[in-house]
């Protein structure tokens, strides 16, 4: 991955954990790391525990940022969620996956779609 795409990335997901915590979510940890990958967020939305994606493109000409969560990468996020549920000491509370996608155009506001319950 390059730079630019890497600082792309970070400021999304700062983005999207901001946008989360204006609407009451509490940001519990940021970019969890397994052997297996990495969750963006995992926040708290009243009783739930939300794993969150963060996808953050340019423009939409390879498709919008929600659009490239695919049924790999969910795949993928169910089982990394399942791994971090089972560390945990205390009871699985329930959960669900949220999308946070955005779209920073040059020169324009950044576009913010949240999706609960994503899959």
């Amino acid at each position: 991955m390059s730079c630019g795409r890497r600082a792309l990335g970070q400021r999304g997901e700062q983005m999207a954990e901001l946008f989360l915590q204006q609407k009451g979510y509490r940001v519990l940890e940021r970019n969890v790391r397994t052997r297996q990958g990495e969750i963006d967020l995992i926040a708290r939305d009243g009783d739930v525990l939300v794993f969150v994606e963060v996808r953050t493109r340019t423009g939409t000409a390879y498709g919008t940022a929600a659009e490239s969560v695919t049924w790999r990468k969910q795949r993928k996020l169910r089982e990394l969620a399942l791994a971090y549920l089972q560390n945990r000491a205390k009871p699985v509370p329930r959960f669900r996956f949220d999308v946070v996608a955005i779209c920073c155009r040059p020169d324009q506001s950044p576009e913010i779609e949240h999706i609960v319950h994503a899959f």
